[in-house]
């Protein structure tokens, strides 16, 4: 299994999908508890829900789950979130603070630098790649994060979490017209929404987001009871509200592209 797919795009904008890989190595499988082997934290159906919305985007898909090794953690395994509750590089718990793997079978140093080496690094080569190709084409360059979560994780969150949660890391990742732009369109969607709340933007958001060199980044973290039907396996998409949710992903997109083109003619 190849660690990332990329689709390529000839418009301003690049969506990354950490998260949505479910491949897992024979090896790593056979190490796993019975509740790891439910890939409960998947980020279900994101990959769907944004498919063919608009025309040209690039995508970098990572391949494997983030059970092998978090493609939205930095890679030196600093916390991103400095006294509160989260997981890790290689995480040992799921979101509900049950373990991950076997008894005796949790992931040692060696097994995180191999990882990085097979799996985490190549991503990121990719997503760099496409990033710098798309920035030489358009002078600027959005990377457009995306992800889902259960809406209720009382481990992790107090209450149920908003539909959609955008992420700057408080500004600082993108220009002030990208965040509001999606923060905009959120707010007409009638839905619940929130900036920099519990989700500020993972390790991909703030190591890409660099304004003053023309890359910006944001994270845009959707609760799962936006679109599927369960959130308890086997996690089904369900479609009408999957086709309610894509009418306002679609403009989220497409007014990103026009702001990378306003900003772009910024330069000329």
């Amino acid at each position: 299994m190849h660690p990332v797919t990329v689709a390529r795009g000839d418009s301003p904008l690049v969506l990354a999908f950490p998260h949505t890989g479910t491949w897992l190595p024979e090896d790593i499988r056979a190490r796993l508890a019975p509740e790891g082997l439910l890939l409960r934290d998947t980020d279900w159906h994101i990959d769907a829900l944004y498919r063919d919305l608009v025309p040209g985007v690039t995508s970098v898909a990572a391949n494997f789950h983030r059970y092998v090794i978090d493609a939205n953690r930095d890679p030196s395994g600093a916390s991103l979130y400095p006294g509160q509750t989260t997981t890790g590089l290689i995480p040992l718990t799921t979101f509900d603070n049950a373990p991950i793997w076997s008894e005796g079978q949790e992931p040692t140093e060696a097994d995180t630098a191999a990882r990085l080496a097979a799996w985490h690094r190549p991503y990121h080569a990719a997503l760099e790649a496409e990033m710098e190709r798309v920035r030489a084409i358009h002078g600027v360059a959005i990377l457009y994060d995306c992800h889902s979560i259960r809406s209720v994780i009382p481990w992790l969150f107090d209450g149920t979490l908003p539909d959609f949660n955008i992420g700057t890391n408080g500004g600082t990742t993108c220009a002030p017209a990208v965040e509001a732009a999606v923060l905009d369109r959120c707010a007409a969607s009638g839905r619940t929404h929130v900036l920099n709340g519990r989700f500020k933007g993972g390790w991909t958001t703030r190591h890409y987001g660099r304004p003053g060199d023309n890359i910006h980044a944001i994270q845009m973290e959707l609760a799962q009871s936006s679109h599927l039907a369960r959130e308890e396996p086997d996690f089904a998409l369900d479609p009408d509200r999957a086709e309610a949710l894509r009418a306002t992903l679609e403009p989220i997109l497409q007014d990103l592209i026009d702001v990378a083109r306003t900003l772009a003619r910024t330069l000329a």
